[in-house]
């Protein structure tokens, strides 16, 4: 390390700057800590200057002190705690880990100091996907795993957020999908109604090690911070009744480390795409091309299938597509959207409703044991959430899925007094109106707020 610090300030493309952290004598101006992209505990203001200082070639080393803080591995935790998720293979809860925080944090830096850390197996579940036969796989690492891996996080992903294009919004801090969608609309409305509607086959799962391991090392060369990320990649899936599988590829959807790795995958992509002069709008593995012409849409799609077979990715065959949106909808993020004369308009696409009807069904069964406010008060829950996406849709739609619940409601409600129904006459509307719905606190989608008024 001594001779780095002989190098010339000068920088060549094949002979990187090195940064050290934030002990290094090099004098540096103070910088503003943003809150929405570092965590303060881990970046300091001296080290946020010299990361806004940096270049797209400057490699950082020395950073695993950072990772194996229990500052950093508390912060950590607090996220996940808020995000809460399911126990993994060991079965320890969220609650469970908190009760003995500090015995648990202690623990985790003692491992990861004496290099006998090692992450277990993501606990492998098929989740259902809205309208389709087919099942996503789900991930679950452990609770004290899915700590250090946000540990990881926190220290490398400010680093990355400097290389990052404008045109990817998924899973970065400040950003979301209503900002892309929004973005989508723009576009649509100055032109580029031509869409290549794009879909990565399995992109979690098909993610190679050795690429994104050359990608991470352009910026990260500490050994310890690499092993680490390594160590996630390779822990392996546990399958109930099928026993523990090797990941010789991939990440797991539903591990803390995952969707900043996999924007970095695909972080070429978003720049090979702003230099040949593509509108790109890209949610993690959920991208559109936003083109003036049907020749430059299919242009572009060459292009992406060629960079995307040379990283070893795949498109899927059927849901890859060219839509002219001033003749039909496509579909991205939650959304139906179409171009109708000078106006981009969307609604929330069929998936989207019938995701939100079959989590209202399992909240309000008709035969159900629940009190009524008890139960209205998880339906807000989930209706407040979902209202907070789709408050843009079109008030009919919203209108109509609050007659379709309440409607459901009164069905529940013609059982528990020994009738059957589906709760559509105009009797059960007299006696249950749409008033009586509001006075018991039942939110509203179309009005987003519980009175009907």
């Amino acid at each position: 390390m001594n001779e780095l610090k002989k190098e010339p300030m000068e920088k060549t493309r094949n002979q990187p700057a090195i940064v050290k952290d934030e002990n290094s004598s090099q004098q540096v101006g103070e910088a503003q800590v943003d809150k929405t992209k570092a965590e303060p505990t881990v970046w300091t203001q001296r080290m946020l200057a010299r990361l806004a200082k940096s270049e797209s070639t400057t490699r950082w080393f020395r950073l695993w002190d950072k990772v194996i803080s229990k500052d950093t591995l508390r912060a950590a935790f607090w996220g996940v705690w808020r995000n809460q998720g399911g126990p993994g293979v060991d079965g320890q809860r969220t609650d469970q880990f908190i009760n003995q925080i500090e015995a648990e944090l202690d623990c985790l830096e003692k491992e990861l100091r004496g290099g006998t850390y090692q992450p277990l197996p993501a606990l492998r579940s098929w989740i259902e996907k809205p309208g389709s036969s087919e099942k996503r796989p789900l991930g679950i690492p452990a609770v004290r795993d899915r700590t250090v891996q946000g540990a990881l996080r926190l220290v490398v992903e400010p680093i990355w957020e400097q290389d990052f294009a404008p045109q990817s919004y998924g899973f970065r801090p400040g950003r979301g999908a209503g900002e892309a969608v929004g973005v989508v609309q723009e576009l649509m409305r100055n032109g580029h109604h031509w869409v290549v509607d794009a879909d990565l086959k399995s992109y979690f799962d098909t993610i190679d090690h050795n690429r994104l391991m050359e990608k991470v090392k352009r910026r990260i060369v500490d050994g310890s911070v690499l092993n680490l990320l390594e160590q996630f990649l390779k822990a392996g899936v546990m399958e109930r009744m099928k026993g523990w599988k090797p990941t010789p590829k991939g990440t797991p959807q539903g591990a803390v480390i995952s969707p900043l790795v996999a924007n970095l995958y695909l972080n070429d992509l978003d720049h090979l795409m702003v230099e040949r002069g593509w509108a790109m709008v890209r949610y993690a593995d959920d991208f559109v091309v936003m083109c003036r012409s049907q020749e430059e849409a299919r242009e572009a799609l060459k292009f992406i299938q060629e960079w995307v077979e040379g990283e070893g990715l795949s498109l899927h065959p059927t849901k890859t597509r060219l839509v002219d949106a001033s003749q039909e909808s496509f579909d991205f993020l939650g959304w139906s959207i179409r171009l109708r004369g000078d106006r981009s308009v969307k609604w929330p696409r069929t998936k989207s409703v019938t995701k939100l009807k079959e989590r209202l069904r399992e909240m309000s069964p008709r035969k159900q044991g629940t009190s009524l406010p008890r139960m209205i008060a998880g339906l807000n829950r989930t209706l407040r959430g979902w209202h907070g996406y789709f408050r843009e849709a079109p008030k009919p739609d919203l209108e109509k899925l609050d007659g379709w619940l309440r409607r459901r409601l009164r069905s529940m409600l013609k059982r528990s007094r020994g009738q059957r129904g589906l709760g559509k006459t105009e009797a059960d509307h007299r006696r249950w109106p749409n008033l009586w719905f509001a006075k018991q606190g039942l939110f509203s989608l179309a009005n987003g707020t519980c009175n009907y008024g």
